[in-house]
C-alpha cells in the first residue's frame, strides 16, 4: 500500500471513531419534570395571629395547627440520557415561608424579616450508566437533602443529611449501597460570621435488605465538627429501619430505632447546620407510624415516637419526649374525609434543665382535633385539599402550657384552615 493510501486509510479510520464516539453520546430521551408541596395555614387566636406551633417540632402535639401560612416548594428537574446509556439529572428545589406565620399582603417587597425567604434548597447534578464505573452506580455532586425520612402525624424529620457534598450509590447483593460526605455550617456562624464552625458527615447506607416481611435499611454516620473544643469535636450515629405492612396488617409502615454520640446525638442520623454536641451527649430514638386501611371507608394514621437523653441531650440531663398519636378517616365519599386526630406527649428531665423548676420540670400535654378535608381524592393522601378544624390542646399545669405558647391557661383553642397540595 503506497503511504498516502496508509493516511488515508488511518484519516478514515479516524474519522469512523469519531463518528460511532459521537453517535454514542447523541441525545435519546430528555425532558423536565415539575414537582411540588404548598402547605397554607390560615389560623386566628382572638383575633391574631400567633408565632408558635404548640410544641409540634419538639414531639408534643400532632395537629394540623402548623404556623406556615404560605409554604410554597417547586422541584424542577431536567433528566437526559445518552445512547450510549449514560444519564444525567439536574435537581433543583426551590422554597419560600417555610416557618414563616405572618398573614403577609401582596405589597410587593413585602418581607420584612429575614426569617423563611426564598431559598434555594437543593441543586445538584446525578450522573449515572458511566461503563466504568457500572450500570447500576451514579454519583452525584451538589446541595440536597440525602435520604429523607418523617414522621407520619409529627412530621418531624428524623433522617436526612442537608448540605453540600457528593457521594457515590451502587447495588451490592442486588441492594442499595452509597457513601457520601456532606458538610453544613452551624446556622450560629452563619449569622455571626468567621470563625466558621464547620460540619462534615460521612453517611454510609445499605437500603432494601429483604427479611421476609419488609426490608431493612441501615445507616451510619461519622460526624465531624470544627472550631468547637476538643471534647466537642465529632460523633456518630446509627439506625435500622423496618419498612413492612401495617404489622402485619393491610397497610404500609415505618419502624426505626436510632442511636446518636457526641456531634450525632440529634437522632443519630438526622445532620445539617443544627447538628452538634460534646461527650456527654448521647441519646437513643425509637419511632413507628403508618397507615391501616380498615375498609373501603376507613383508615388509620398512627405514630409512636420516643426519644431520649442516655446521659444528656441538646445540655439537658435525663430528656425524655414521646408521644402517641393516632389519626382515623373516613371517606365520606370521593370529595369529603373526616378526620379526627388524637395526642399525647410526654417530656420530663432532671430539676434544673433549661432553667425549668417546678412544674415546668415535667409536661403532659393532650391534642384532640376535628376536621373536615375537601379533596379531589378522599383518600388518606388525597390532594390538594382544603381542610378546616379546630384543634384543642390541654396541659397538665399552666408551666407546661407556656413552655409551647398557651398563655395564662392551661389550653387553647385553634380553629384555622389549611390547604395543601403535592404534586
Amino acid at each position: 500500500m503506497k503511504k498516502v493510501s496508509v493516511i488515508a486509510a488511518a484519516v478514515a479510520a479516524s474519522l469512523a471513531a469519531g463518528s460511532a464516539f459521537a453517535a454514542g453520546t447523541d441525545v435519546i430521551k430528555d425532558g423536565w419534570d415539575v414537582h411540588g408541596y404548598a402547605s397554607m395555614n390560615s389560623r386566628l387566636l382572638n383575633g391574631r395571629t400567633v408565632d408558635t406551633e404548640f410544641g409540634k417540632p419538639d414531639y408534643k402535639t400532632a395537629g394540623t395547627h402548623g404556623k406556615s401560612t404560605n409554604q410554597v416548594e417547586f422541584v424542577v428537574k431536567k433528566n437526559t440520557t445518552h445512547e450510549n446509556g449514560v444519564w444525567s439529572l439536574f435537581n433543583v428545589r426551590a422554597e419560600y415561608g417555610n416557618g414563616n406565620s405572618y398573614a403577609y399582603t401582596s405589597e410587593g417587597a413585602q418581607k420584612k424579616n429575614t426569617d423563611s425567604q426564598f431559598e434555594i434548597k437543593e441543586t445538584y447534578i446525578e450522573l449515572g450508566g458511566i461503563s466504568f464505573l457500572g450500570d447500576d452506580t451514579s454519583i452525584w455532586a451538589g446541595q440536597r437533602f440525602l435520604n429523607r425520612s418523617a414522621g407520619l402525624l409529627s412530621g418531624e424529620y428524623w433522617r436526612q443529611s442537608s448540605g453540600v457534598g457528593a457521594g457515590l450509590q451502587t447495588k451490592l447483593a442486588g441492594n442499595t449501597a452509597g457513601y457520601a460526605v456532606v458538610t453544613a455550617d452551624i446556622n450560629e456562624s452563619i449569622n455571626d460570621g468567621d470563625p466558621r464552625q464547620t460540619l462534615v458527615s460521612n453517611d454510609f447506607y445499605y437500603y432494601g435488605v429483604d427479611v421476609g416481611f419488609g426490608s431493612l435499611d441501615f445507616d451510619f454516620k461519622y460526624m465531624r465538627q470544627s472550631g468547637k473544643g476538643s471534647n466537642a469535636n465529632d460523633g456518630f450515629g446509627a439506625s435500622i429501619t423496618l419498612n413492612s405492612s401495617y404489622y402485619g396488617l393491610d397497610g404500609w409502615s415505618q419502624t426505626a430505632i436510632a442511636y446518636g454520640k457526641g456531634v450525632a446525638q440529634n437522632r443519630g442520623v438526622n445532620f445539617g447546620g443544627w447538628s452538634g454536641g460534646d461527650d456527654n451527649a448521647e441519646s437513643i430514638f425509637f419511632t413507628t407510624y403508618g397507615v391501616l386501611n380498615i375498609s373501603d371507608n376507613w383508615q388509620l394514621g398512627s405514630e409512636l415516637t420516643y426519644f431520649a437523653a442516655l446521659d444528656q441531650l441538646f445540655g439537658a440531663e435525663d430528656l425524655e419526649r414521646y408521644i402517641v398519636a393516632v389519626r382515623p378517616s373516613y371517606k365520606v365519599n370521593d370529595n369529603l374525609r373526616l378526620e379526627m386526630t388524637g395526642s399525647y406527649a410526654h417530656e420530663e428531665g432532671k430539676d434544673g434543665y433549661w432553667g425549668r423548676t417546678g412544674d415546668a420540670v415535667k409536661s403532659d400535654i393532650i391534642n384532640l382535633e376535628l376536621a373536615a378535608a375537601f379533596t379531589v381524592n378522599a383518600d388518606y393522601f388525597g390532594r390538594p385539599q382544603i381542610k378546616p378544624y379546630v384543634s384543642h390542646i390541654i396541659a397538665d399545669d399552666k408551666a407546661s402550657a407556656a413552655i409551647i405558647g398557651i398563655n395564662d391557661s392551661k389550653s387553647e383553642t385553634i380553629f384555622g384552615v389549611h390547604a395543601e397540595i403535592w404534586f
